[in-house]
């Protein structure tokens, strides 16, 4: 390693586990556990992502000199004990508690066990971040901001739910902080469950679903989210359980289950709790929008408060809740923040990178270096691997009449674009994987945002997912301000902002119910290939967006290329696309475009899935 310094970060034992490697101040690699293990917000020690990490920096466990964890364990053990002692809450929740703070005390064993390294060969110095400070640093220090307001607000880390204050150069100040057992982010996900999504990670469908519904019920939410002088809240907590009897958790292994989070109070409050079976009605989106209306509500008394305090333009978010990308895109609307920064993996998993720059910037001094503006650092294959991968399966293409062409990268871009232009769906592998949960177009499936039809087309090949999840828009960044109601550059689809009245028509399938869309603003300078396949799109259709989801059918996003090989045989992808390969299947379909697609779109409350 010479004089190099080599700091592994981690988000371990906690949903959405990964890990992170940075060099002397440079990303090296980031990767979430769950793709390598194939189950999704994968809960433990993020052993495979580590060895990625090595691996891509050419380094062995031995050469490294600090891991970082985003969690301590010791940090507010005051607050811990007097809540304890004052509420005596039940004892399953203090042991598994207990128990998950123990596995945090033995990171050093779990990286020499997951790289086979004598624990007496490792020198790297173990740093315990609290939970918040490590989010907080996840944002501000990746950011382009040298000086810049943070706020972190997540369900809890460390016995704090919400932490927010500054950064200016290398340092950061914490202003204030809201402790358990109040929280926005356990406010969410108790409507979220109300509501009958049960999954771990689901409070997204509650965003999707609130623009079909009226916040009619926001009376009821502000007595249940209490906001208070100073940016602070408080939650009635007779609607509750987390405090009283705890939320029942499993991090060690597998995928993260959650326990009822809600009091049978809410129910005599709100109405009977929907079960996953029961058919969504008026009174179960009008839930979902105050829901949403809340969190935006409180989001900004805490943002207006720390503008007041801070007097800087720019607000660096993270934690889970900094996902909430309908709240993100109206923060500049809504309070005195004119720039808005979100890094690619704004959850839990971005705490392994918070992590890793509190030591860099933050105890090392070090300076800052580049901005993340991208978030290809994951795992990437050469065509001669991916070219192995085919000829291993040429008797499963045949059988599936598939035609396996290899094109440089203009024949590829103008083949694929006219290939979407004519209604096909493509899967599109290329480079490194992306870091976070969203696909930005190198794990993605691509389709054609004019179609009326192309939501239900995906969800009838691919996704079988709830129709009234929106997808989302790929769109040139120099075209932003022709198709969207503001301007500015949204690299990791962390926002969501209005597209223009006039365009909506144009782009059915990738506009919400409401006329919003979750952009992802792409750059020739982040990634060429696919900045260059939607110029093509724009050359033949006059549209410079494509609809861009996930590359994945109920399981995380494809990693490798059998993984997306796989996916496209089991389901009926028209096209895949891995580096210069092409796949097609023959006959090809290539549909003409509707005359539905001239039409606005759908303003009706959502089809049952």
């Amino acid at each position: 390693m010479g004089s190099r310094t080599a700091i592994l970060g981690l988000n371990a034992f906690h949903g959405d586990s990964s890990a992170c490697l940075v060099i002397d101040g440079e990303l090296i690699a980031a990767v979430e556990e769950e793709r390598f293990r194939r189950i999704k917000h994968w809960a433990g020690f993020p052993s495979e992502a580590v060895k990625y990490c090595l691996a891509a920096g050419g380094i062995e466990a031995k050469d490294l000199d600090h891991i970082a964890i985003n969690r301590d364990p010791s940090a507010n053990m005051l607050k811990k004990v007097l809540f304890t002692l004052k509420k005596r809450p039940d004892l399953s929740a203090i042991k598994n508690r207990l128990s998950n703070a123990s596995h945090i005390g033995g990171v050093l064993d779990a990286v020499a066990e997951c790289t086979g390294t004598p624990k007496a060969e490792l020198k790297a110095t173990v740093h315990r971040i609290e939970h918040h400070r490590a989010h907080m640093a996840s944002a501000f220090f990746v950011s382009p901001h040298q000086e810049a307001a943070i706020l972190s607000v997540d369900g809890f880390g460390d016995f704090v739910s919400t932490q927010w204050g500054y950064g200016v150069n290398t340092s950061m100040k914490v202003l204030d902080r809201i402790s358990f057992p109040h929280s926005l982010g356990l406010y969410y996900l108790a409507i979220t469950q109300f509501l009958g999504f049960w999954n771990y990670g689901d409070e997204y469908k509650v965003m999707g679903l609130a623009p079909y519904g009226e916040p009619r019920f926001l009376p009821e939410m502000r007595k249940i989210v209490r906001l208070k002088p100073g940016g602070r809240f408080e939650l009635d907590l007779s609607y509750f359980l987390h405090h009283s009897e705890g939320v029942s958790m499993v991090w060690d292994g597998g995928s993260p289950t959650l326990g009822r989070a809600f009091s049978d109070e809410l129910e005599n409050f709100l109405g009977k709790a929907r079960v996953p079976e029961d058919e969504l009605t008026q009174f179960h989106y009008d839930i979902a929008a105050s829901t949403q209306a809340m969190y935006e509500e409180a989001l900004f008394h805490i943002l207006n408060q720390l503008a007041a305090d801070t007097h800087f333009d720019a607000i660096c978010l993270a934690g889970g809740c900094a996902m909430n990308s309908v709240a993100n895109g109206k923060i500049t609307d809504n309070t005195r923040f004119k720039e808005v920064y979100v890094q690619a993996a704004g959850g839990d998993a971005g705490g392994a990178l918070g992590a890793a720059y509190c030591i860099w910037n933050q105890a090392m001094s070090m300076p800052r270096t580049e901005p993340m503006t991208s978030a290809y650092v994951g795992p990437e294959y050469k065509p001669d691997e991916i070219d192995a991968v085919l000829k291993g399966s040429e008797d499963e293409l045949k059988e599936n009449n598939c035609r396996v062409r290899r094109l440089d990268n203009e024949e590829l871009a103008a083949i694929v674009a006219q290939r979407i232009a004519d209604g096909a769906v493509v899967g599109w592998f290329q480079g490194r994987l992306e870091w976070g949960p969203r696909a930005l177009g190198n794990r993605s499936i691509l389709g054609d945002p004019r179609r009326t039809d192309m939501r239900d087309l995906l969800n009838l090949k691919i996704k079988r997912r709830e129709s009234f999840r929106p997808f989302a828009p790929s769109i040139l960044k120099e075209e932003v301000s022709r198709w969207f109601e503001k301007d500015g550059d949204v690299p990791f689809m962390a926002e969501v902002w209005p597209v223009r009245t006039e365009k909506r028509k144009r782009i059915p399938a990738v506009t919400h119910v409401d006329g919003s869309g979750r952009l992802q603003t792409v750059r020739a300078e982040d990634n060429p290939l696919y900045h260059r396949l939607i110029s093509c799109f724009h050359e033949i259709t006059g549209v410079p967006i494509l609809l861009n989801t996930s590359f994945n059918e109920n399981e995380p996003v494809v990693c490798q290329p059998s993984e997306a090989l796989d996916c496209f045989l089991r389901t009926e992808m028209d096209v895949l696309v891995m580096g210069p390969f092409l796949l097609e299947r023959f006959p090809q379909p290539a549909p003409a475009l509707p005359s539905a697609a001239k039409q606005d779109a759908p303003k009706k409350a959502p089809k049952r899935s």
